[in-house]
C-alpha cells in the first residue's frame, strides 16, 4: 500500500481551515470552532473537532458537518506538534469542561 502524506499545519491554521469547512456546509453557516486538539495517535489523523459552538445552527446539521470535515480534512492534513508533543501555541483558548448533572 503506498504511503500517505499530509500536510502539516499549526493548531491555528488547522481551527481556521477547519471552521471555514464546517461553516460551507449545508446549514452550518453560523457555527463556530474554537480549536482543534490533537491526538495521541502515531498514524492516521491526529487531531479533532472536540467543541463547535452552533449559533443558528441545528445539531444535526453540526454533527454531519463535523464528520465529514474530520475525515476529508484528516486525510490531508496532520496537526503539528512541538519536541514534547503538545500541539503547537495558538490564540485559540480550550473551550471550559461543562459538568454533567448531577442528580
Amino acid at each position: 500500500m503506498p504511503a500517505v502524506t499530509t500536510t502539516g499545519k499549526t493548531q491555528a491554521e488547522l481551527t481556521c481551515l477547519v471552521e471555514e469547512a464546517i461553516r460551507a456546509q449545508p446549514g452550518c453557516d453560523t457555527a463556530r470552532v474554537p480549536a482543534v486538539q490533537g491526538l495521541d495517535v502515531r498514524s492516521g489523523r491526529n487531531w479533532e473537532i472536540p467543541h463547535v459552538i452552533l449559533g443558528d445552527s441545528l445539531i444535526s446539521d453540526v454533527d454531519r458537518a463535523v464528520m465529514s470535515v474530520q475525515r476529508r480534512l484528516g486525510r490531508e492534513f496532520h496537526l503539528v506538534m512541538d519536541q514534547d508533543g503538545a500541539e503547537q501555541a495558538s490564540d485559540a483558548q480550550p473551550m471550559p469542561r461543562i459538568p454533567a448533572d448531577e442528580p
